[in-house]
């Protein structure tokens, strides 16, 4: 039997998104839908109810669990079964361990949107062999380029494990302050470390390391949180992590415009291909086997086609099944956005 539902987006998906907001949530139902409901949610469509937007859908045999996954949409505000002219709520329990805070506190320039950085994480997950276990397993989680810390904090907001890379000394001594607030100021049960890495005895990179729970209890029994984060060049990523050692690798590119990040050659790069062809031999071999990269970039200096060679010449496969062709967006006028996930075989 199918379930009739209709999905009221978030406001303030709307507001950052605009119209943009309704194809992309179109785009992530339909990834969620083949990966993890069995192709049994039909094509989702905007529709207006009682003057309100909502996005419709059906899927067949509907389960708590197809509930548990709809319910960590990028965008899910609301859920309601259609029963005639009525809308019934549905209960949602989303992944969410953590206050929102976790994810808005920060505010500064060049952030990236925290609904887009959901959903970036999210259509990641469901493209690797771990899609089926998201819902239950602690995933680790890298982002190779991860500036302040929002993929980082989303992973956290999961309930998975998190570690980060980035080149920009304030970027990290900034959510180093954050994180050390927001773990005071919600009174969990922490350690938080900073200290220098050596190589024969000169420092090399700094390493931010901290675990976390509710309580006392769950910090000794290993059922804390850990989050690291090291301050150095991602083409040194290996040097810090264990290969095989992440489920995903979620990465946002230099736009070309007001991001970058350094190259072999010590300039700032702004140029997405060259920062990822440089990168892939580093990061490929942190990701387990059946793990996923995913990766944000400006497709007006970067072309689809020139990304999706250079993954395939690594030998990532390129996931291009329906919802993932369907990502491009525009943030403005200097900026039109995608997204490519590839697999590791």
């Amino acid at each position: 039997m199918a379930s009739s539902l209709a999905l009221l987006l978030h406001p303030s998906a709307n507001r950052v998104y605009a119209e943009a907001s309704v194809a992309l949530t179109v785009a992530e139902l339909t990834i969620l839908g083949e990966r993890v409901l069995g192709g049994r949610l039909a094509e989702p469509r905007p529709e207006v109810i009682a003057g309100v937007p909502y996005l419709v859908f059906e899927v067949e045999d509907l389960t708590d669990q197809d509930l548990r996954h709809l319910a960590n949409v990028s965008t899910t505000y609301a859920l309601f079964e259609r029963e005639g002219d009525l809308l019934r709520p549905l209960a949602l329990t989303p992944l969410d361990r953590h206050d929102d805070d976790l994810l808005s506190t920060l505010k500064y320039s060049g952030k990236t949107n925290e609904t887009f950085t959901k959903l970036l994480l999210n259509v990641t997950v469901l493209a690797s062999s771990t899609a089926d276990r998201m819902l239950e397993d602690r995933l680790r989680v890298l982002d190779p380029l991860c500036g302040r810390g929002t993929t980082l904090n989303q992973a956290l907001m999961y309930g998975w494990d998190a570690a980060g890379v980035d080149v920009d000394g304030k970027d990290f001594d900034a959510y180093v302050a954050f994180l050390r607030y927001w773990l005071e100021h919600k009174r969990l049960k922490h350690t938080l470390a900073k200290h220098p890495v050596r190589h024969q005895g000169k420092p090399r990179a700094t390493r931010l390391e901290a675990t976390f729970a509710r309580d006392k209890a769950a910090l000794r029994s290993g059922a804390a949180q850990r989050v690291e984060v090291v301050h150095a060049d991602t083409l040194r990523a290996g040097e810090f992590f264990r290969p095989r050692s992440f489920d995903v690798v979620v990465a946002d590119a230099p736009y070309g415009v007001q991001h970058g990040s350094r190259s072999t050659s010590g300039g700032l790069a702004r140029r997405p291909l060259d920062l990822v062809a440089e990168a892939l031999p580093v990061w490929i071999p942190l990701l387990r086997r059946g793990g996923a990269l995913g990766i944000a970039w400006n497709t007006k200096v970067a072309s689809r086609d020139s990304l999706a060679d250079l993954l395939r010449d690594a030998g990532l496969e390129v996931v291009d099944t329906p919802g993932y062709l369907d990502l491009e967006h525009r943030v403005d006028q200097a900026i039109v956005r995608d997204v490519m996930v590839a697999r590791r075989p």
